[in-house]
């Protein structure tokens, strides 16, 4: 069965997301980050959007990152 396309009234499916190449940003008084994104629909259309993020998911996703980077270096070290 195909997924319904955005001109017929509905959007495709989301079939995932990537950050565009803007500095993120941080609302002080909202107390929240934003990262624009770019989503990607399954017929092939993409839209742009934002992530909006708390602090507390701020730092978790910091976290997170520091070990993805840790593990590339491993990786990179290990093929050599």
């Amino acid at each position: 069965m195909k997924a319904p396309r955005a001109d017929q009234g509905v959007w495709a499916p989301v079939t995932h997301a990537t950050p565009l190449k803007r500095d993120a940003t941080y609302d002080h008084r909202a107390q929240q980050a934003a990262l624009d994104i770019e989503v990607h629909h399954a017929d092939g259309r993409t839209t742009t959007s934002v992530l909006v993020l708390t602090p507390d998911q701020v730092e978790l996703y910091a976290i997170q990152f520091e070990q993805l980077i840790a593990k590339r270096e491993q990786g990179r070290q290990a093929g050599r």
